[in-house]
Parts: C-alpha cells; structure tokens; sequence
C-alpha cells in the first residue's frame, strides 16, 4: 500500500511543480483575467481606460478590469491574498446586519490576519494585535488599520511592478492593436 502512495505523491509534486515553471507573466489571451464574456469585455476596453489605470491606484482598483488585470498579476507574484483581503475589507464595510459582523469578521480574521491563515496578509504584529482585539467587538471599521497597511503596501510595491509588467503591457498592446 505505501508504494501506491509515494508515485502518486510524486506525480503530484511533479503537477504542482511543473505548473510552476510554466507561470508567466504574460497574457496573451485575456480570456483567463477579464470577468464577464471576456472576449466581448477587451474589445470593450479601450485604450484609454487602460493607460488611465497608470494615472493611479485608486483608478486602477476602480475598474473592474484594472481589478482583473492586477489581480491575475499579483498572481504571478504569489500575492493575490493581499487584493482579496483588501476586496474582503471593501464588502465588510457594506455589512449591515450586527448579526453578520461578528461572523464576517472572523471569518476574514481567520482567512488573512491570524498566523498561519491560509491566506496570511504581511502584516506587522502590532497591527495584527490590535486588529485581533478590534475582532472581539467588531465594528465596520475593525479592519481599517491592516487595510490600510496592505493597501500601502500593493501601492507602493505591486502597482509600479504591475505598470512595468508584461500582463500591463500586453494588454495596453492589444487595445492598441484593435484600432488599427
């Protein structure tokens, strides 16, 4: 029975690993990042509204496939739990039910702040402290301080990477392409 176990092991390693060594960040079908009909959503996406996500990261985050774009490269970078807790932050503030609150925010607590989440963000300790506390007695903004840190952090790192990536500019190409 072990020697069933070991090839299968091994077989999956060798799947996992060769998925790895295929990841690129390139996108020359934008099929896997655009939501939505994708094929309709890029010959949506114009030009301009590509080359306006560089004017800045709010603009970027608040189109849906500036959104789509960033994500598939934090992808590539291994970082998407930064956007998804961000997003997470976003739809928790929409909650109106006291009921659901103390559920949501453990639930994303457990997802991206506690160590050894499954999607642990990089924070410092002493925001995961004090948002470990904010938790206990939830409130919309029990968040704000680790959203704010990754936030930072996407700005500052991810998205000047992402403007000089080859998905931004591959993209940006393509839109180009369109009009001629």
């Amino acid at each position: 029975m072990a020697a069933l176990l070991i090839p299968r092991r091994n077989r999956g390693m060798r799947t996992r690993l060769g998925c790895l060594s295929h990841k690129s960040d390139s996108y020359n079908d934008f099929t896997a990042i655009l939501p939505d009909k994708p094929n309709r959503a890029l010959k949506r996406l114009s030009t301009e509204e590509a080359t306006r996500w560089a004017d800045s990261f709010d603009v970027l985050l608040s189109h849906k496939y500036g959104l789509a774009a960033f994500r598939a490269f934090l992808k590539t970078e291994f970082s998407e739990e930064n956007l998804e807790f961000w997003l997470a932050c976003e739809d928790f503030k929409k909650t109106r039910s006291a009921a659901k609150l103390a559920s949501k925010a453990q639930r994303i607590f457990e997802e991206f702040i506690d160590v050894q989440a499954p999607r642990e963000v990089n924070i410092d300790f002493q925001t995961r402290e004090l948002t470990r506390r904010n938790v206990q007695e939830p409130s919309l903004s029990c968040f704000d301080q680790a959203q704010g840190k990754v936030r930072s952090l996407m700005e500052k790192d991810s998205y000047p990477r992402f403007l000089r990536s080859k998905i931004y500019t591959d993209l940006l190409s393509q839109t180009q392409r369109r009009l001629s």
